[in-house]
């Protein structure tokens, strides 16, 4: 009975958190799904046109194709360039020597930084007479200076150079609290048997930091299908939509443009793809459980 009785108290107690969830997160995602079978300019009447506005952005809609496509490329190389960093970062500073402290919050510091801001000091980073990066090259005598973030061939990277000096360090910190775990015995024993580091880097600290790398991988894809601020703080979705991405074309379409029913399709569609994320690693953790 006092079993029972506990059972209610601790739903009880869940209430208040899951009517915020409710309200706040549950209730919109159902009302964008719900705008997105609609025309709608967020003020006339709705007009109801079915899976209408799905098919105009797969079919039609060359600019949304543009950002799902530039969505795609963020999302694969923060894969590949942010964990690579973030692990070979936390490799170097897991180990004994004088001044780790200092780099592992220098390394960090960015990720405290507002991503507007990020994106400002970028921009006078990039600013093609007197920015950063090209007064370095013309100091090094390196005929390599150019218009980064106005050039549609290099915009997109460039921004994503911002982002990866912004992210890193969080990527870092997780998996030096993965390398936390990795047993020093094992380590030792596999050095005493003549492993070199590459074989004991494999077989003994990739194992251990299994858990880390699903965490890391599910973090750093639901961050790359969202990414706003950085991208509309540098290039607004420009040029000529090189640096587009969902959520910004979604931003455009719902409150420059003032089409609803596109906007809330566009959203629906980015929910829809952080699930195909989400469910899994769900299943997976709960699994270890």
């Amino acid at each position: 009975m006092n079993k029972k009785r506990t059972g209610k108290s601790s739903y009880l107690f869940l209430l208040p958190a899951f009517a915020v969830y409710l309200s706040v997160i549950i209730l919109p995602v159902i009302y964008s799904f719900f705008i997105s079978f609609f025309r709608w300019n967020g003020i006339s009447d709705r007009v109801f046109i079915g899976l209408q506005n799905y098919k105009n952005l797969f079919s039609k809609d060359h600019i949304f194709i543009i950002s799902l496509k530039n969505n795609f490329i963020w999302l694969a190389l923060t894969i590949i360039v942010v964990m690579g960093l973030g692990l070979i970062f936390a490799l170097v500073l897991n180990k004994q020597f004088g001044g780790r402290t200092f780099f592992r919050g220098a390394f960090y510091f960015p990720c405290v930084i507002a991503p507007i801001a990020v994106s400002i000091i970028w921009r006078w980073m990039y600013e093609p007479n007197i920015g950063f990066i090209n007064q370095l090259f013309s100091l090094l005598r390196i005929d390599f200076t150019q218009s980064w973030l106005s050039e549609p061939k290099t915009s997109l990277y460039a921004v994503f150079a911002a982002n990866v000096w912004q992210t890193v360090g969080q990527t870092m910190i997780l998996f030096l609290a993965g390398l936390q775990t990795v047993s020093q015995d094992a380590l030792e024993a596999a050095t005493i048997d003549g492993a070199s580091s590459i074989t004991k880097f494999i077989h003994i600290t990739v194992p251990y930091l299994r858990e880390t790398f699903i965490i890391v991988l599910a973090t750093l894809i639901i961050a790359a299908m969202k990414v706003f601020d950085i991208v509309y703080g540098l290039t607004g979705g420009g040029p000529n939509n090189a640096t587009q991405m969902l959520s910004t074309y979604m931003y455009s379409q719902t409150f420059q443009y003032n089409n609803a029913g596109i906007g809330s399709t566009v959203s629906c569609i980015m929910v829809l793809m952080m699930i195909v994320v989400i469910v899994p690693y769900v299943i997976f953790t709960a699994k270890d459980e």
